[in-house]
């Protein structure tokens, strides 16, 4: 099996791709690659994700886009326990912290990323060796109704913290499904936010998480037996 050169040309190719990895580990995926696996994961915690990346062809990279922008699918890992439990919360995309006029659930970046994505489940157990860890049947998911409303809700809420410049005021325990949580390599990245008072402050950069129990009730709703 070799790596792909290419962009998969429709969502039945990315498919059949995500399919061929099943079942096999992150050693063998990296030997196949000629890729050295990190020791752990402290400093390269994105390190599986560009792995699968590189097998399933996606091109987007750091852009604000879709990982398959042309299929607009996105792609996420979501580390497992030997049960099917996620072990850790799913960073979406970064939140803008200066408010976009007139944005809207419809036209925000959450929504883009979370109308399709390729689901890549790999064991995450830290008792498992990083090159034995293995991955799991990946699968396609739109959001339910239900599930877009929830999202919505979520988004709406924390934006809303956001437009009225108290961005400093989110915890993790805003939001039933979806939380704000900064997102940086270390606390000394700063980025422009807007302040209570209405002037633009410097702190942390903020990303969208889905919770554990969101990303959970996926897996039950298409496995069925998590």
């Amino acid at each position: 099996m070799r790596v792909p050169t290419s962009a998969p040309r429709d969502i039945t190719e990315l498919a059949s791709r995500a399919a061929c990895i099943a079942g096999l580990s992150l050693g063998e995926l990296a030997a196949m690659a000629n890729i050295v696996l990190p020791a752990d994961f402290k400093r390269q915690k994105g390190w599986t994700g560009q792995l699968i990346e590189l097998w399933l062809g996606a091109t987007a990279g750091s852009k604000p886009t879709q990982d398959f922008p042309e299929l607009g699918v996105e792609l996420k890992t979501l580390p497992i326990d030997a049960n099917g439990m996620p072990l850790e919360t799913t960073y979406v995309c970064y939140a803008p912290l200066i408010p976009v006029p007139m944005m809207t659930w419809e036209r925000s970046n959450v929504r883009n990323k979370l109308q399709c994505v390729m689901w890549v489940p790999v064991e995450g157990q830290r008792d498992i060796p990083i090159p034995e860890r293995r991955i799991a049947t990946p699968f396609i998911w739109h959001p339910s109704a239900q599930q877009s409303q929830q999202l919505q809700h979520d988004w709406e809420l924390l934006t809303e913290f956001i437009a009225l410049g108290q961005v400093e005021s989110v915890t993790a325990r805003h939001g039933d499904y979806m939380q704000l949580r900064p997102k940086a390599a270390s606390g000394k990245v700063l980025t422009d936010a807007l302040g209570p008072e209405g002037q633009r402050i410097k702190t942390r950069p903020r990303g969208f998480y889905l919770r554990k129990q969101f990303t959970h009730a996926i897996l039950q709703q298409h496995f069925g037996h998590y």
